[in-house]
């Protein structure tokens, strides 16, 4: 099992008309020729504005074209390709907030369906119901790869503890998120969860945002950002377009958990959070 990764996090604009939020995808993926990372990370509904009205217009099935081409992409480049999330509509005429998980030969590997659907109401800042048009996945996603397991998430669901706990309990040193944080909620919330989750599960968190566009109709916070197994902020973009990379040594993770050995200290005599099998 190898340590050490090179990460690249891309942190796009998403705007109308999936060709061009594809094209502008294209090119940052392009920077791989000069860069060689060994995983790559997009943001949220990559491909699609963050607008219920949308989604089901911009879905697609596994397999489809926009699947298709992340494979391709993954194989072209010979990366690991957590390509954000992307409306998918279900052989149950469902639409899911996915993210799809590729290997560099191309292979597709795993996909997380958001399992905690954004549902809130901020008085005068800011309301929105995905369950309106999305329905939630009900599973923990841990992919295998030459670095190890790797945890995968959506935005949301990165405010549930136990989700992130599950995901260390299968191995994982490295989870990703897809997100699309707004001002509201980005500013007070976003380092703090990102920090707590690496914190307490004694892993790397990457959290993948879109640029913020302040005349769009929904504002993401940007400040895409990499979080290491102390707690501590490694890398972090600010709100414009761009991408950065990071090469993580994964056995400082390791060399944590032994130091500070949180997860053998578990009273699981007294509680315990445990993984159950969807229906």
């Amino acid at each position: 099992m190898k340590d050490e990764m090179k990460i690249m996090a891309v942190q796009m604009p998403v705007t109308e008309g999936k060709e061009k939020n594809i094209e502008t995808m294209l090119y940052y993926l392009g920077k791989c020729e000069k860069e060689h990372p060994d995983l790559v990370a997009l943001p949220e509904m990559f491909d699609c504005p963050y607008r219920n009205s949308l989604f089901r217009s911009y879905a697609e099935k596994d397999g489809g074209p926009v699947f298709q081409l992340l494979s391709d992409t993954a194989k072209k480049y010979g990366i690991y390709f957590v390509a954000g999330s992307v409306p998918e509509l279900g052989d149950d005429d469902r639409v899911y907030n996915t993210s799809y998980a590729f290997g560099p030969d191309g292979s597709f590997l795993a996909k997380h369906r958001k399992m905690h659907l954004f549902d809130i109401s901020i008085p005068g800042k800011q309301t929105f119901q995905e369950s309106k048009t999305l329905s939630p996945g009900n599973q923990v996603t841990v992919f295998d790869t030459e670095f190890g397991p790797i945890g995968l998430a959506v935005c949301y669901d990165i405010r549930f503890p136990e989700l992130f706990r599950l995901m260390a309990l299968k191995g994982a040193r490295l989870a990703i998120v897809p997100a699309a944080f707004n001002l509201t909620t980005g500013e007070p919330h976003w380092e703090m969860l990102l920090r707590m989750r690496a914190l307490d599960n004694q892993m790397y968190v990457l959290g993948v945002e879109p640029e913020r566009d302040e005349n769009g109709r929904y504002v993401a916070w940007g400040h895409t950002m990499l979080t290491n197994p102390w707690g501590v902020v490694v890398k972090e973009l600010g709100i414009r377009q761009g991408y950065f990379t990071e090469t993580i040594d994964l056995s400082y993770a390791d060399r944590i958990k032994e130091e500070l050995p949180l997860l053998r200290h578990r009273r699981t005599d007294v509680y315990e959070v445990i993984e159950k099998q969807p229906k």
